[in-house]
């Protein structure tokens, strides 16, 4: 929105330029995010409270959890809201991918209101049944994904291996197998999100450093600089630099607007940590940790990432992998791996405090996250 108009007073105001460029509104977009959430949170909070709006703890949790029971809850609903106006204000509205990530963040944020209002409806931690929320989530993206091919006929369906070249190692897939492996990785790491936020702070922190990671991978994937050249000291020509091709990733063209859309990501997640902080005064629901998965199960799909989020988003899937393998060897042999899946609750029954878990767990995410980084120069 502010683009268009900049594009409109351009020729009045030349001073105006600087908001043309994708860095500048990365920036802006973080700060509007950032802004919005400190000042709205104070007030959200307390309506929340007013209408008794507070958590339901699930019976068979730690000990230690039954004194969150009645903090407010759905602040994800607020985190969403400091995303999307940002996005819209400082994106280039015309790019259909920002209008993909946009679209699967606010549908999956409806399905995680839904089941956060059903839990608080009903007074119980079950909400919506789990294949209810994933035949929406697979509908909802497949949809999506759909109508994107459909307008960006040339959309890449490769897959690219982590450090290895983009240009020389890749497989081509059929729509039909491409689409089902692309929801695929939404949904699974919208729901890996949401299995993590389980401790205050735990699932933010990691969610603002893959985020992170993803803006570098978009800003770098969609961006073609235009280099001077020099003689005698003086400009005689320009010329492209494709920083893709430098990095040996998958170029897509446009993809670096979904940089501004990561900030505002990022921006609405500092904002929210303030206050969700141990000893948490909201927490983000199911509402924020699907829609927060989604949105970066989506950028992990249309940077063509998607192999690569595995390492960036190794903490979701480590939480996840923990409820599978527990749940697995319940039911085959009766027996527990962890004393209580996901593995953060593992951890707490061992005797760790809660701010101790949450620490270390953001530090394994960095360390992950930079391993997915250091790819960049290995290809």
């Amino acid at each position: 929105m502010v683009l268009w108009l900049v594009e409109e007073l351009l020729g009045t105001f030349p001073g105006l330029n600087a908001f043309r460029y994708v860095s500048f509104r990365v920036i802006a977009a973080m700060l509007t995010a950032l802004v919005i959430s400190f000042v709205l949170h104070p007030w959200f909070i307390r309506r929340l409270q007013s209408r008794q709006i507070g958590q339901v703890v699930r019976e068979d949790g730690p000990e230690s959890h039954f004194s969150k029971a009645g903090t407010p809850t759905m602040g994800g609903s607020l985190l969403v809201f400091a995303l999307v106006i940002p996005t819209i204000l400082w994106a280039e509205l015309s790019n259909l991918y920002i209008w993909a990530a946009l679209t699967v963040t606010v549908s999956f944020a409806v399905i995680g209101f839904v089941d956060d209002y059903l839990k608080l409806r009903y007074r119980n931690s079950k909400g919506l049944p789990g294949r209810m929320k994933l035949l929406f989530q697979f509908v909802l993206s497949a949809t999506v994904l759909f109508a994107l091919f459909r307008e960006e006929a040339g959309f890449d369906r490769s897959l690219y291996f982590p450090f290895l070249s983009a240009e020389k190692f890749s497989v081509v897939l059929p729509l039909s197998v491409y689409i089902p492996f692309a929801v695929i990785v939404v949904a699974g790491t919208s729901n890996a999100v949401n299995l993590t936020d389980g401790l205050d702070g735990l699932a933010i922190g990691p969610v603002m450093v893959a985020t992170l990671t993803f803006m570098i991978l978009a800003y770098c994937g969609g961006t073609v600089l235009n280099l001077p050249e020099f003689s005698n000291g003086r400009i005689i020509d320009y010329h492209a630099f494709n920083v893709a091709e430098y990095l040996h990733l998958p170029h897509v063209k446009g993809i670096n607007e979904l940089a501004v859309f990561a900030a505002a990501i990022i921006g609405a997640g500092v904002g929210f940590l303030w206050f969700n902080t141990f000893p948490a005064q909201v927490f983000m629901g199911d509402v924020g940790s699907l829609a927060l998965g989604g949105a970066i199960g989506m950028l992990a799909v249309l940077t063509k990432n998607e192999l690569l989020s595995v390492i960036i988003c190794g903490l979701f899937v480590i939480e996840a992998l923990s409820v599978i393998i527990q749940t697995t060897s319940y039911k085959l042999t009766g027996k527990r791996v962890f004393r209580m899946a996901p593995i953060h609750h593992h951890f707490e029954k061992l005797g760790w405090q809660e701010p101790k878990i949450v620490v270390r767990f953001w530090i394994v995410s960095v360390m992950l996250a930079l391993v997915a980084l250091a790819s960049l120069k290995v290809r």
